[in-house]
């Protein structure tokens, strides 16, 4: 995994009970407070900004409740059940808060000590101590009334102290962090689609509405003008940067370095001036002209954005860049790709893409390389070569499906070593826990462009998580 770049999110979080308990059972109240804060101090140590509206056991402080996250604008609201409470202190919440719930459905402990809880004696600490411990008891409730108001909620059921909660609570979080940046990103459309590939043709109103994007469309000239002001200097800063960051090999003659340079110089200034959080691009442009001339050398500068968490997308390829965005949101990097082949002897898909890559997750250095010939695109100039790091890896496309339908895919396999085509492009094997034959046709059917985002490590379940957020489904291969 790299650093995570997401700002902390934040949260809402509340706790249900019954006011009729607390005066039959001294201290049974303040013993469930405590297990709000414990569960604030796990959510603010997946580094979420938590606002706490307490023990709620009244409608009136439902509604106090449901207003102070709207207010608070929070992503996600946690709901704790600390004991049986009623269902109409969490309807209001549920209908007014504006945000998703999680139901935290967590006994102090993994089981109870029968023998010591029987040796009470005392009926009324017996009754105290259940109560203490009967979380799942107004779970049924609960969902019944949220299912009957058609209002969404997810499960996190298990007990204090147990890495699977903890493990749950952190990706819900993760998830946020998510929804939260890309709610606020501004994605950048540079030049135009590459002639005749229907399937990356985008909705961009669409992806607008799904995810909250701002979507930018800047003009060639913008990236032309904010290269004409470049200094000696900075060329060479800009060239001390390529050599220290990557692999450059003696071929790459000094005159093509400068213009990789110049390039990426001018990127960076694009991506201040416009704010971008994503960029995607494709352009083509006149033979012998200036913008042609830019184009051809963007592939070192757009690779250094990526891994400084500014994924770059080539062939205007925007569902794809939005996939990246969220890789390297999760940590996980985030490398363009499409299907290469299928090594039938080694049971392994190669996957790679030309242009821009995520050097954060290479095995080894990236290498920077020069190209007598860019296929399927004109000019030539310097390219990247790489693989993704060994281990286990991700895939996620966002898929733009039939009748206006968004939905996520992903698929987790695993980065192998092996032979691969040393051709100045990002090229891996992987494998998946079905056949390459089977990965090949269920990825396929479920329509997606032919372009994917590649990250470092398992994060389906955040994925997944970062779906139900946004309100779609997500779909998941193998």
């Amino acid at each position: 995994m790299i650093e995570n770049c997401a700002p902390n999110p934040t949260v809402g979080l509340f706790g249900i009970g019954l006011d009729t308990y607390w005066p039959q059972f001294p201290g049974l109240k303040e013993r469930l407070a405590g297990y709000l804060t414990q569960t604030r101090t796990l959510l603010e140590k997946a580094s979420a900004t938590v606002i706490d509206a307490g023990l709620v056991d009244t409608v009136q402080k439902a509604r106090d409740a449901a207003r102070l996250f709207r207010e608070k604008r929070v992503s996600v609201v946690f709901l704790q059940i600390t004991t049986y409470a009623l269902s109409q202190t969490v309807l209001p919440v549920a209908q007014g808060s504006g945000a998703p719930i999680i139901i935290i459905n967590m006994q102090p402990a993994k089981n109870i000590d029968y023998s010591w809880f029987n040796s009470l004696g005392d009926r009324a600490l017996m009754t105290a101590e259940w109560l203490a411990n009967c979380q799942s008891c107004c779970v049924p409730e609960i969902a019944n009334v949220l299912n009957r108001n058609n209002i969404p909620y997810y499960l996190v059921t298990g007990f204090r102290g147990e890495e699977f909660i903890e493990h749950e609570l952190t990706s819900w979080v993760k998830a946020a962090q998510v929804t939260e940046a890309l709610r606020s990103a501004n994605i950048g459309i540079l030049g135009h689609y590459y002639e005749g590939m229907l399937d990356v043709y985008t909705d961009v109103t669409l992806m607008a509405g799904t995810f909250g994007t701002k979507f930018s469309l800047i003009e060639m000239d913008d990236l032309a003008r904010l290269r004409k002001n470049i200094t000696v200097a900075q060329i060479k800063e800009k060239i001390a940067q390529l050599r220290q960051e990557f692999d450059v090999v003696a071929e790459c003659g000094l005159s093509e370095l400068e213009r990789a340079a110049s390039t990426s110089i001018a990127l960076d200034a694009l991506v201040k001036e416009k704010d971008l959080a994503a960029l995607a691009y494709y352009y083509e442009g006149s033979p012998g002209s200036e913008h042609q001339d830019i184009v051809t050398s963007v592939i070192a500068g757009n690779t250094l954005l990526t891994a400084h968490h500014v994924p770059v997308a080539g062939e205007c390829e925007v569902k794809n860049v939005i996939a990246m965005k969220i890789l390297d949101l999760l940590g996980a990097g985030g490398s363009f790709s499409e299907f290469y082949l299928i090594d039938y002897e080694d049971d392994v898909v190669l996957l790679g893409h030309d242009g821009p890559a995520h050097a954060g997750i290479a095995e080894g250095k990236v290498k920077l390389v020069p190209l007598p010939l860019y296929h399927g695109k004109p000019g030539k100039g310097l390219s990247i070569q790489m693989s993704v790091r060994h281990g286990p890896v991700t895939l996620l496309s966002v898929v733009e499906g039939t009748g206006g339908k968004v939905f996520l895919l992903s698929a987790e396999g695993e980065s192998v070593s092996g032979p691969t085509l040393q051709i100045g492009n990002t090229n891996s094997r992987y494998r998946f826990p079905i056949s390459p034959r089977e990965f090949s046709e269920a990825w396929s059917r479920q329509g997606p462009a032919h372009h994917c985002a590649i990250g470092a490590g398992h994060v389906a379940d955040e994925i997944e998580k970062v779906a139900a957020l946004f309100g779609i489904e997500c779909n998941r291969v193998c």
